[in-house]
């Protein structure tokens, strides 16, 4: 989302042997909420088609509720589906904004359930999420900053400069890092569509990831 401010590659690695948490610093820890970014069926008339970006058959839909317990409906646009899935993630905040969430090799046990149209018919994927939408960071509080103009990508833009800003200068690390803590745990939200234009895009940010002396 932020390609023009960080031109150069950065990679970072970790240990995900804990289970529980990612270990972002000796100060930071991420919840592990696995979930599978692709997932979809044959698009119709598809020929080779890439699963990115997404569209109405599914694909790279890096929906991050679409973890364990989560029902996925998809429409079938093609005799048998041709269902396939990929993209594993550890963590991953709504908007995966800098490329990358947390990728890694994973296992899945998916379970299939054909619905005829005659009793359900949809134009694009939809779900249903087993508990809350955030379930590991609900308990505590939240930080938000927020972008505000007539266009959501620059409002989405805008609101996570200013989270980058926030947490580089709060918890004392750079922004490369805290760019990549953003899309690891950092939810982007519409907030507002009605006046006139001006729309409101917020970024949130669970404190809970901090330790109690960081907060």
């Amino acid at each position: 989302m932020l390609a023009k401010d960080y031109t150069d590659a950065y990679l970072r690695t970790f240990d995900l042997s804990d289970g529980k948490y990612i270990h972002f610093s000796e100060d930071i820890k991420v919840p592990i909420e696995p979930f599978l970014g692709t997932m979809g069926v044959c698009p119709k008339d598809g020929d080779g088609t890439p699963i990115m970006p997404p569209g109405n058959f599914g694909g790279n839909l890096d929906v991050r509720q679409l973890t364990v317990g989560t029902k996925l409906y998809l429409p079938v646009q093609q005799v048998g589906a041709l269902f396939s899935c990929g993209d594993g993630h550890a963590a991953q905040g709504d908007g995966e904004v800098c490329v990358s969430a947390l990728e890694c090799p994973m296992y899945a046990s998916l379970k299939f359930t054909v619905i005829k149209a005659s009793e359900k018919s949809i134009p694009s994927p939809q779900f249903q999420t087993k508990g809350g939408l955030t379930q590991k960071v609900n308990h505590d509080d939240f930080y938000g900053t927020t972008g505000v103009g007539p266009d959501l990508m620059t409002g989405a833009q805008e609101a996570l400069r200013s989270m980058i800003d926030y947490v580089s200068e709060t918890y004392s690390i750079e922004k490369i890092d805290a760019y990549l803590l953003a899309s690891l745990c950092v939810d982007l939200k519409i907030s507002e569509v009605v006046d006139a234009g001006q729309y409101v895009v917020s970024a949130l940010l669970p404190l809970s990831i901090f330790n109690d002396a960081q907060k």
